[in-house]
């Protein structure tokens, strides 16, 4: 058997005569089992990475839209874009703003109501009342001849003559109030101060009361017409067109339209302010 020979003491080989093995790196198992550990480490790592990597392929592949609908794989899909409107503004591009509403006053009073009748009397009562309509004013007329200037529409026992003035009572005579036509209102008719029309029967112009009846009504209507005469009329009945009241021999009578010169002298009359 051979012989135990015991080991020098390691901590001075040299000095002991033992010298250390270099044959091999010290820790070489310790090394290896390490970096045995680290490739099989990268190596589940590149192998989890692949594996869902075909995982992520295979989900947005089996998701991508074909052109009828259907989903065709290994297309990358992208979401289609919404139809919206374009934002209030001056421009397609603003966008509208957040607005906050103010805080509510607690202690605000409400607000009147227009329907409430007691403020709606109320404030009638204070209001002041509409001012009246001033009375309508009375047009008194005097009607002068244009070839017999001091001459005017006279009335003469019951009859309308031309007669000169005279007197205060003369004046009064010829003197009537105009009013709008009995029959016809854009038109005129005129009374006396005892509330007398003038109306022509069997075409001569008198005075008389208004009976209520139609044919009075038309009888004391007259249209006013141009003149060859500045600033005169001719006055044209409503029932007889085309007839005009005149005077002859100086009374006023109503007569058909003549082209003659002394016709359109005699028919033609400028209406004056009343004269009493």
């Amino acid at each position: 058997m051979p012989e135990d020979k015991s080991q020098p003491s390691q901590e001075h080989p040299w000095e002991n005569g033992w010298a250390p093995d270099t044959s091999r790196a010290p820790g070489t198992r310790r090394l290896w089992l390490a970096g045995g550990m680290a490739m099989a480490t990268i190596i589940a790592c590149i192998t989890a990475i692949a594996v869902s990597d075909k995982e992520s392929d295979r989900d947005s592949a089996s998701a991508a839209p074909s052109a009828d609908g259907a989903t065709v794989p290994g297309l990358i899909s992208f979401a289609t874009p919404s139809e919206t409107t374009p934002p209030k503004g001056k421009s397609g591009l603003s966008t509208a703003r957040e607005t906050t509403k103010a805080p509510r006053q607690q202690n605000a009073a409400p607000p009147e109501s227009a329907s409430d009748p007691s403020k709606s009397a109320a404030h009638e009562a204070s209001s002041p009342p509409p001012a009246p309509k001033p009375p309508a004013t009375t047009t008194w007329r005097s009607i002068r001849a244009v070839n017999y200037p001091d001459r005017y529409w006279h009335m003469s026992d019951g009859y309308v003559k031309l007669d000169p003035v005279r007197g205060s009572e003369s004046r009064e005579d010829s003197t009537f109030k105009q009013v709008k036509g009995l029959a016809d209102s854009s038109c005129h008719s005129f009374a006396t101060h005892d509330g007398r029309y003038l109306r022509h029967r069997n075409f001569v112009l008198r005075a008389e009361r208004d009976d209520g009846s139609t044919l009075f009504a038309q009888d004391a209507t007259f249209c006013a017409r141009g003149s060859s005469y500045s600033g005169a009329n001719m006055l044209e009945s409503v029932n007889y067109p085309g007839y005009f009241l005149r005077h002859k021999n100086f009374v006023i009578r109503l007569e058909r339209y003549d082209y003659s010169s002394q016709y359109l002298a005699d028919s033609s009359f400028r209406l004056m302010d009343g004269l009493a």
